[in-house]
């Protein structure tokens, strides 16, 4: 099956409206376990936010050309969000694996967001272009901020884990 480059484009803002309903997802649960952590807590209660507005933006993309997104691609991200969320919840060291992860998902959305602002401009979809320029420049903002603070994070985990009677994992 042929796809022409709007049927391509389309695909994908789909795909990244489903991405947002899982980072929102994954966000979500990882905010409501944590205790021990309480900038990280914050940053990520932040970027909920933005991952709210970044949905909205997304879907009126999605509008404009008269389309619905992906009712199995965002559930498929609903459940695999709750599947890594449920994952954490098993491992001892969570906040530092789910800080990690949560860098990784930041550079995959990056990533998504400059090939549809590459694909909005083959369309001469400008609107299109600036809506995903400003959605990279917050997932960009998110994953220098969980980079830079990765290694106090892990070092708050390091102290909290050796110290008797007081819980690191969350």
């Amino acid at each position: 099956m042929s796809h022409n480059s709007e049927e391509h484009f389309l695909d994908w803002v789909k795909d990244a409206h489903a991405m947002e309903k899982q980072a929102e997802s994954m966000l979500e649960k990882m905010a409501s376990r944590l205790e021990h952590y309480p900038d990280l807590k914050l940053r990520i209660e932040q970027h909920i936010v933005e991952t709210r507005e970044h949905q909205t933006l997304v879907q009126s993309v999605i509008d404009r050309y008269s389309t619905s997104q992906s009712v199995l691609k965002d559930l498929a991200g609903k459940i695999s969000a709750f599947g890594q969320s449920i994952g954490g919840v098993m491992v001892e060291d969570e906040v530092v694996k789910g800080a990690i992860s949560g860098n990784v998902f930041e550079h995959l959305e990056i990533a998504s967001y400059t090939s549809l602002i590459a694909a909005a401009q083959h369309l001469n979809d400008h609107e299109s272009a600036d809506i995903f320029s400003r959605i990279r420049e917050q997932e960009i903002a998110m994953a220098d901020w969980t980079l830079t603070h990765l290694p106090d994070v892990t070092e708050q985990y390091l102290i909290r884990s050796a110290t008797p009677g007081v819980e690191a994992k969350k």
